[in-house]
């Protein structure tokens, strides 16, 4: 591997420490994650004004689970990725250029930044 390049991310010790956790959480339930009471307050977010809820307190993770979650996006790199992607830099590595996810949604009259032709 060349010096310039991470070690894929199913090597790194943050992946590891995910995939140890996965194991625990398997032998987990609902039904004993729930007896936290305040689960639903901790695991979903409200936005009164949009009239949106978004309740991931139904899925078999903990506040450890997204922590680890968290370090492996961070060993990743995965902010500075998402700033490559809206400033328009060449992440798509099989074909060398800027990915177009954000000029399909630019909108019609908006240009969405690229690097390259």
């Amino acid at each position: 591997m060349s010096p310039d390049k991470k070690e894929p991310l199913e090597k790194t010790a943050e992946w590891k420490k995910l995939q140890d956790h996965s194991l625990e959480m398997k032998k987990k339930g609902l039904r004993e994650l729930f007896k936290d009471t305040s689960r639903f307050d901790e695991f979903s977010v409200k936005n009164s004004e949009a009239g949106l809820l978004f309740d991931y307190s139904k899925n078999i993770l903990t506040k450890e689970s997204l922590s680890l979650l968290i370090e492996l996006a961070n060993s990743a790199g995965l902010r500075e990725k998402t700033s490559d992607m809206f400033g328009g830099g060449k992440i798509n590595t099989t074909e060398n250029r800027a990915v177009l996810h954000t000029a399909l949604r630019a909108g019609g009259e908006s240009e969405a930044p690229r690097a390259g032709p």
